[in-house]
């Protein structure tokens, strides 16, 4: 493991063996003194380190954070962008959670994921069962975009079955992410980002979103979902119908009006993980 100079973040980098042996790369961000752990889960294309400044805020905010990249992204092995059963991203999830909680304080653990990664956490809390404090979700990939034509949706299905790790474009629009333009630049400069996603993903990403949004009466623990009004990419009428079929006592549901697809990484992103920060805070 190695790890950054002492500082008032202390910042770390490792590796674990995910659900299907692929090597997790990993990273942790850990203040002096923490009173919970939060486990964040990246979206689709992207990577763990894209969350350095969401990361450091809830650091110095007093949480201690842990991240990784999913299996086929970022610094993680596998094929690029590509699983051959959504189940095996929540198999990673489950043992990225038990490893951290073995090897850190028995703190209350919190579970935040974005987009994709709002599906796996949304999965995760409501066809898990995990015991942790909470789960938020941020512009959680709960519904289909309206220019995802069914025509598409066919075609990745059919392909998963005859080439599922045929590359397809993703057809993201990066301008779609978020109103700075400095975040869309990085995002078009990163290497590590990547825009082709293969059909074997597309399919079970489309699947697991239609089997995840009739599952929401499965989630037993605390659960915050946050997005914003103005996003492209994944419509906020998912994660709404998805909060009105929960039947946990303690849920909210936040929107942003105007705000894209990242909300953590747009103008605004202050008062956005102020609101996670203190919902997280109010789980006692």
């Amino acid at each position: 493991m190695s790890e950054s100079k002492p500082s008032e973040i202390r910042r770390t980098e490792s590796q674990l063996t995910g659900s299907t042996g692929h090597l997790l790369f990993r990273r942790s961000w850990l203040p002096k003194t923490s009173a919970r752990i939060i486990i964040l889960v990246h979206g689709y294309g992207e990577h763990s380190g894209r969350y350095e400044q969401t990361a450091s805020d809830l650091a110095r905010a007093g949480f201690e954070v842990h991240a990784y990249d999913h299996q086929g992204h970022g610094r993680s092995g596998g094929t690029r962008c590509h699983v051959r059963r959504f189940d095996h991203l929540l198999d990673d999830l489950e043992g990225f959670v038990a490893a951290v909680r073995a090897e850190r304080p028995p703190l209350p653990v919190v579970i935040v994921g974005h987009s994709m990664g709002g599906l796996v956490v949304a999965a995760y809390a409501s066809q898990r069962n995990p015991e942790v404090a909470g789960v938020a979700t941020s512009a959680a990939a709960l519904a289909i975009s309206e220019d995802f034509s069914r025509a598409r949706t066919i075609a990745a299905h059919v392909l998963k079955w005859l080439a599922p790790r045929l590359s397809l474009a993703s057809k993201l629009d990066p301008e779609a992410l978020s109103r700075d333009p400095e975040v869309v630049r990085a995002y078009l400069e990163d290497p590590l980002v990547q825009q082709k996603i293969t059909a074997s993903l597309a399919s079970e990403m489309l699947s697991a979103m239609k089997r995840t949004a009739a599952s929401a009466a499965g989630v037993k623990v605390p659960m915050l979902l946050q997005h914003g009004e103005d996003d492209a990419i994944c419509p906020v009428a998912g994660s709404r119908n998805f909060f009105e079929h929960l039947q946990v006592t303690r849920r909210e549901f936040r929107t942003y009006p105007g705000l894209r697809h990242e909300i953590f990484n747009e103008p605004e992103r202050a008062a956005v993980i102020g609101d996670l920060v203190g919902w997280i805070r109010e789980l006692g």
